[in-house]
């Protein structure tokens, strides 16, 4: 499997026009997977260790997991059709008898959400790496901080006097957009995302790539 996949981590979160885009990716290349709101706002959750007071969808998961002796193995992000990216979860089950892995089809915001949680590693393969366009943060924009979790947290320039006029009020214009997506991540209202788990709005199968 070493040799057919490429390791990867969630490097940034961040608002875009139909949700949150996750930046995932290595030092060789990032790309995006845009998600719904609330599941951008959950995966934050689990990469801060936040604490929740009522279990939400994925919390729920963890436990029946933990009842019958399942981890996630890891998660592989595997092909992009269709303006749609898919992914596979592996589980194992471990008991006093056997070993069983066990391989499933879901979608990518769902194993990142997974992945996150119980701090399982992440790949993409080596077919799809190669495939997707590398989309990193502008330099100017980019993360200086790394916390210990993975999670990248933007810490932006306040001096935009080197920039030109046009590309000031670009990032100017970013930069209130990464702020108010760090505040609503560390600020989030549990009971929005109850509501949404009740509704049932996570999205369709597989997420879209931007535009």
């Amino acid at each position: 499997m070493k040799n057919d996949v490429v390791p990867v981590q969630i490097r940034g979160i961040l608002p875009a026009n139909s949700g949150c885009a996750l930046f995932v990716g290595n030092d060789d290349k990032v790309f995006v997977i845009n998600v719904e709101p609330n599941m951008g706002a959950i995966i934050g959750m689990f990469l801060r260790d936040t604490p929740k007071e009522r279990p939400l969808t994925h919390d729920l998961i963890q436990s029946i997991f933990k009842g019958f002796s399942i981890t996630v193995e890891r998660v592989v992000i595997t092909e992009l059709k269709n303006s749609t990216y898919f992914a596979r979860l592996i589980l194992q089950q471990q008991n006093e008898l056997a070993r069983k892995i066990v391989e499933i089809d879901a979608r990518p915001s769902d194993c990142l959400a997974l992945a996150t949680a119980q701090k399982r590693p992440i790949y993409v393969t080596n077919a799809l790496f190669e495939q997707v366009e590398d989309a990193c943060l502008p330099m100017v924009l980019r993360p200086s901080r790394v916390k210990e979790d993975g999670l990248e947290l933007a810490q932006l320039p306040r001096d935009l006097s080197h920039l030109g006029g046009a590309e000031a009020a670009r990032v100017g214009k970013d930069a209130q957009a990464v702020a108010a997506i760090v505040r609503r991540s560390e600020h989030i209202d549990e009971r929005e995302l109850h509501r949404n788990d009740a509704t049932g709005t996570e999205g369709r199968h597989g997420c879209r790539p931007p535009a």
